[in-house]
């Protein structure tokens, strides 16, 4: 079962990487909302701290790697204006 968290922890995660490119190489984050990614990066480390309570590793794992890359463009968010 853990391959399947693996597994689904990539895809979603991969997910972000064409918006965290976008908001980094073209500085574009007009259309993006800032509350969805405050919530969204308070959810992920709920997540986080979930897979800990849990001991699950690929939980922790995805999340990680998936609030950086929404903190990223929740900082560019921010920083743009």
């Amino acid at each position: 079962m853990d391959f399947l968290g693996y597994v689904a922890g990539f895809l979603t995660t991969i997910a972000f990487l064409p918006q965290v490119v976008k908001a980094i190489k073209y500085g574009s984050t007009k259309d993006i909302s800032l509350g969805m990614y405050i919530l969204l990066c308070t959810g992920i480390t709920l997540w986080i701290a979930y897979g800990f309570w849990l001991g699950a590793v690929p939980v922790i794992l995805a999340n990680g790697v998936t609030l950086v890359f929404a903190g990223i463009v929740l900082f560019c968010k921010i920083r743009n204006g």
